[in-house]
């Protein structure tokens, strides 16, 4: 079916690929920005999710599916450069925007802040303690709106920063740009 495909990436004799985008410190400090912002997002979703496990309606097996699908994703961005999740990360991030702006808010009904008048029962917690207050949760629901904003927006910075560009250059310059950090790029060969 695909008689002319490549089977693997075919390298001149002497040359080696490098990612010069990566070496860039912007985009370093993009990387590790997106993915501190995503540790704090996953860290507040557990604080909402533990300390008010017993009033949340069917969220909880939610809650942990999308931390660890948070986790899987700034191990790939932090360790691979996986440029490709970004746009990912952008759109779980649009969604837990509306959800965290829907609950702290009170846009479709009661929010956490409200749960804090007479005639609503306390939050307990996974465990079967007494809970967060619900001014508490509706705090750190509250923080999850600026924090996803932030995400949202050096997700897509670091999109367009282009760390999945490559340049096939000799291995001895290879070496040189490893030793020597903002070495000037390769000039092309002349024929």
């Amino acid at each position: 079916m695909f008689r002319n495909m490549p089977q693997g990436r075919t390298l001149t004799p002497g040359y080696t690929v490098i990612y010069p985008n990566r070496e860039k410190s912007a985009n370093v400090t993009t990387k590790a920005v997106v993915v501190l912002l995503m540790l704090i997002s996953v860290a507040l979703m557990l604080i909402v999710t533990i300390g008010g496990w017993s009033k949340l309606q069917g969220m909880k097996p939610v809650n942990f599916v999308w931390c660890l699908a948070y986790l899987i994703t700034a191990y790939y961005i932090w360790a691979r450069w996986s440029r490709g999740l970004l746009p990912i990360v952008a759109a779980l991030s649009i969604l837990l925007l509306t959800m965290a702006a829907i609950a702290g808010t009170g846009l479709a009904g009661t929010s956490w802040f409200d749960r804090s008048q007479a005639g609503f029962g306390a939050a307990h917690t996974i465990f079967g303690s007494t809970g967060l207050t619900p001014d508490v949760i509706g705090l750190v629901t509250v923080l999850l709106i600026p924090i996803q904003v932030l995400l949202i927006v050096v997700a897509m910075v670091g999109f367009k920063q282009g760390w999945n560009v490559e340049l096939e250059v000799p291995k001895d310059e290879a070496e040189r740009r490893r030793r020597r950090p903002g070495a000037p790029p390769p000039q092309p060969a002349t024929a």
